[in-house]
């Protein structure tokens, strides 16, 4: 698997396969099993973002390497609507959708590092980091 891995994003079925591929480069770059769900999970809650907000848009995996550590970056960018509120978007329970509000909020938390830029109109980038945890 390269070193980048870029998803098109448009339907439900792209949801699945984000997730493999952020839980297959994952697993090749050591995480833990609870690392692995964990990833995969955030990875769906953006992407899900982009389904049901942008209607279409990209997700790109990329392996980390700085400072002696490795890990994984997740980028979800769509040219959607955009975000008029980040700060309301990131309160639990805040939802503009039928859902129950834990997609950006919780994908935060299930990261070690979370970004979000997004412009009314224009869209949306999400950008949200993994370090392996060295057990020793």
């Amino acid at each position: 698997m390269a070193d980048e891995v870029c998803i098109p994003v448009s339907s439900e079925i792209d949801i699945v396969t984000a997730r493999q591929k952020g839980r297959e480069m994952a697993s090749r770059l050591g995480f833990s099993n609870t690392d692995l769900v964990l990833i995969a999970t955030a990875i769906s809650e953006v992407v899900r973002n982009i389904v049901e907000y942008a209607k279409k848009g990209e997700l790109c995996l990329n392996i980390l390497q700085e400072g002696g550590k490795s890990g994984i970056v997740v980028i979800a960018r769509d040219k959607g609507p955009g975000i008029p509120n980040i700060k309301l978007a990131m309160q639990d329970g805040y939802t503009t959708g039928h859902s129950l509000g834990l997609g950006l909020p919780g994908a935060k938390r299930l990261m070690d590092e979370f970004e979000i830029i997004s412009e009314v109109g224009k869209g949306t980038t999400v950008t949200m980091k993994k370090w392996v945890q060295n057990n020793g």
